[in-house]
């Protein structure tokens, strides 16, 4: 870690990986809030409508610390990778710049009415409030993801003759396949993380005897919600995601999988620990014929192995994205378990009174934050050497004028800063949860 191109990835690694903590939250509570309030105008309870308002509040906060943590990721594009930035920036800047105008106003504006309009707008005023955040949740998302989509597969552009990329094609840009599916499958992988959230303050609410009506309905949503969406994770999306990269990124399939030899029939590995020094994965736990079938639907289909490749386009860090990947995985498939027992329990009508499935589902909250960082190492490591695959090389992209001690100065800035942001946040979220759902003022 003695180079400036070091430092640079190390910073804004720390900078993406912090502020995604909280749009993963605020885009999945997006959804459910949507889904409380329609609850609410299709029975007229009211209760429905302080649990769409409790929720909101914590978005609002989420909200807040994202818009917060994340204007400094655009800085940086002109600062530790100015070299990206003039190439690609005539491409990306579209989908960036969309993200800014359209969909971060109207999220914002329409949160405000949300939170403070409910007398004014009426039910169905509140509720189209609900969807238009929700809208404009989900496409600045769709914007971002597409923006990455383009650094893993890129389309719609064209080279200048100063090697620079401009557009050349919008609709190839937004509407490219590989950001369908990583849309798909990081928009469950964020309605996860509220559902497990909003499920562990109903189980909470539950265990400690208060606000019991409101407990049962966040674990019911949450548990419902959260059940579907780790279904839909696993299968058609993360099949789907899995195919591509199979297709167009074979060395990080590779890669993800420990395959360091090409093999027909190859099996898929559910533990060991890569050495790339022998080229091998040592104490492997494996299931034969496995990834080819998953891959390629033919159980002795050839699968490449990293030695079909020339090591200077493996990616750089192949054990952490093998451990990156099969964290993911390995944490998506207890997710199914537990909210598959949990909604059992709720059909068997004995989930509120069920303890153990209570404090497990009270104690999971954190692990989809682990499983969505995991999922999005796997995705940006995967990518490496290439900053835009097949076009760029990440060595190519970092700026020259940012010195090593410069960007690791800035760094520990940004690390105290983000501690005190990290503890503010607790401390709001803590608070709304003790004070819990409460009938609204007049407004």
């Amino acid at each position: 870690m003695d180079s400036a191109l070091d430092w640079h990835r190390l910073h804004f690694a720390f900078t993406i990986t912090f502020h995604y903590l909280f749009p993963q939250l605020t885009m999945g509570l997006a959804l459910l809030i949507v889904v409380l309030k329609t609850m609410a105008l299709g029975t007229g309870g009211e209760r429905y409508n302080r649990a769409a308002r409790f929720w909101a509040r914590i978005f609002a906060i989420n909200f807040a610390l994202g818009v917060v943590t994340g204007i400094p990721m655009e800085f940086q594009f002109g600062t530790s990778w100015a070299r990206f930035s003039k190439v690609a920036g005539g491409v990306i800047g579209q989908t960036l710049a969309m993200e800014g105008v359209f969909s971060f106003f109207l999220e914002s504006s329409f949160l405000g009415l949300f939170l403070f309009g409910e007398k004014r707008l009426g039910k169905a005023g509140h509720w189209m409030a609900a969807f238009l955040v929700f809208l404009g949740s989900w496409l600045s998302g769709y914007l971002i993801v597409a923006t990455n989509a383009w650094m893993q597969h890129p389309t719609g552009y064209a080279s200048t003759g100063t090697g620079d990329l401009v557009l050349a094609g919008f609709w190839a840009l937004v509407l490219n396949p590989w950001a369908l599916w990583q849309y798909a499958h990081t928009m469950l992988g964020s309605v996860v993380t509220a559902s497990f959230v909003m499920a562990s303050v109903g189980a909470f609410y539950l265990i400690a005897g208060r606000h019991a009506d409101h407990g049962r309905t966040f674990v019911r949503v949450g548990v419902i919600s959260g059940l579907a969406a780790c279904l839909l994770l696993l299968f058609p999306t993360g099949d789907g995601q899995g195919k591509l990269i199979a297709r167009h990124q074979p060395v990080k399939l590779a890669a993800m999988e420990g395959l360091f030899e090409t093999q027909q029939g190859a099996p898929i590995a559910i533990m060991g620990q890569p050495d790339t020094e022998k080229r091998r994965l040592d104490n492997p736990f494996l299931i034969p014929r496995m990834l080819s079938f998953i891959t390629y639907q033919r159980w002795s289909a050839e699968v490449k192995g990293l030695d079909h490749f020339p090591r200077d386009e493996w990616p750089d860090n192949v054990p952490l994205l093998f451990y990156s990947f099969h964290i993911m995985v390995g944490l998506g498939t207890i997710f199914i378990a537990l909210m598959g027992l949990a909604a059992f329990a709720l059909w068997r009508g004995r989930l509120y009174d069920a303890k153990s499935l209570l404090w497990a589902l009270m104690l999971a909250a954190p692990f989809p934050y682990i499983a969505n960082t995991a999922g999005w190492l796997t995705a940006e490591l995967g990518r490496q050497p290439w900053l835009i695959y097949g076009l760029m090389r990440t060595s190519e992209g970092s700026s020259r004028a940012v010195s090593a001690g410069n960007t690791l100065f800035t760094l520990i800035g940004f690390m105290g800063l983000y501690a005190a942001l990290g503890i503010l946040f607790l401390f709001l979220v803590e608070r709304e949860i003790e004070h819990g759902p409460q009938a609204a003022p007049d407004r």
